[in-house]
């Protein structure tokens, strides 16, 4: 059994979920879903209402159903990074212990700790009782292995990056033609948007010899953010479009016509999506230590790991990529490598095969 989010709204979590099971996960084993959505859209995200109460309720009575009607061996639970989403996802994970079925969760972020410093002893020590009932988690990446060492063994952290089948052609270019950069996220402050949006100001000031396009593809939520995006944009006449969301093939047509692409998150992440796309569309990456991001932007070999925070230094390296042709070339061929080599869906599936069958199968 595997609770998730389904998108719309197009997020890490809901997109990981979709991914997992159209994939072939599903010819391995039985795979019965339970669609935990209770916001259609970000913008509602945090906001209390009846309908959202009565739908809490409804995937509750789902669930139970599913366990009592399906009998399955495993269940796969994604827990939240805040109080009220961790007590919501907890209710979960007591339903299956209730049947005695075998529990294992997903962290598909890196906050935790932080969430748990900031809440009451009490949180902290129901957050702690409630995973201990389950035989494991799962994690994006080695470097977050750490985030449940005082909760699990070491053997019970298992890491599953994200993975997904990408093909996206490179589109043929002019060398005279405008070198493009790529934005592609949440236009959020915690996204790193306005460090872009700075960056690309000092690079403007210089008056780089190429000439350079810049393509921010996302939703604002903050209207400070945006006010003082747009009138950076406005009052200098940077070279920046601004597009709503796209999914799909839309997205891909990004992808393919981009050259650079840049995604400096301030905070905590998981293993961006948009990492993989970028990885899986040859494109040097310029990005942050976060989450577990330097597990696939290597710094100086597929592209450049900056201090979050710092538009000066995103400003740095990308007038280094766009200065040079043959960087961009070799980095963005090192991305796909690392794409095909660690983050397609095949070696995401052999992972998750590996991890149920190990849970399954283990007497205790």
């Amino acid at each position: 059994m595997i609770l998730g989010k389904l998108p719309p709204p197009y997020m890490g979590p809901s997109i990981a979920t979709d991914i997992l099971l159209k994939s072939d996960l599903k010819n391995r084993f039985e795979l019965i879903h339970v669609d935990t959505k209770i916001n259609d859209a970000i913008s509602s995200f945090g906001k209390w209402n009846f309908a959202k109460f009565k739908r809490n309720i409804s995937v509750y009575v789902v669930m139970l159903n599913l366990l009592i009607k399906r009998k399955p061996d495993l269940v796969l639970v994604p827990i939240s990074q805040t109080s009220t989403g961790f007590i919501k996802d907890s209710a979960f994970i007591f339903l299956a212990f209730l049947f005695r079925k075998k529990v294992i969760i997903q962290l598909r972020g890196s906050d935790i700790n932080n969430w748990l410093s900031r809440s009451s002893g009490f949180m902290r020590y129901y957050f702690k009782r409630t995973i201990s009932t389950t035989k494991g988690v799962i994690v994006l990446g080695n470097n977050l292995k750490y985030l449940f060492k005082d909760y699990f063994k070491d053997d019970a952290v298992f890491v599953i990056p994200n993975g997904g089948n990408y093909y996206i052609p490179k589109k043929q270019k002019d060398p005279a033609d405008a070198i493009k950069i790529l934005y592609f996220s949440n236009l959020l402050a915690s996204k790193g948007v306005e460090d872009v949006f700075n960056a690309i100001n000092i690079i403007h000031q210089q008056k780089p010899s190429h000439p350079f396009s810049v393509n921010f593809v996302g939703a604002w939520y903050a209207e400070d953010v945006k006010e003082r995006c747009l009138k950076l944009m406005e009052d200098n006449h940077l070279p920046i479009s601004i597009f709503s969301p796209k999914s799909g093939e839309e997205k891909f047509k990004f992808l393919s016509e981009a050259d650079i692409f840049v995604f400096p998150p301030r905070e905590p992440e998981g293993h961006p999506w948009a990492i993989v796309e970028a990885m899986a569309a040859a494109l040097p990456i310029i990005s942050t230590d976060r989450g577990a991001i330097i597990e696939s932007v290597i710094d100086t070999k597929n592209g450049f790991i900056v201090e979050a925070g710092k538009p000066e230094k995103i400003a740095e390296k990308l007038k280094l990529l766009l200065e040079n042709s043959e960087l961009r070339e070799q980095m963005g061929q090192e991305s796909r490598r690392l794409y095909l080599d660690n983050f397609t869906e095949e070696k995401m599936v052999d992972k998750y095969t590996v991890v149920f069958n190990t849970v399954i199968n283990h007497e205790h």
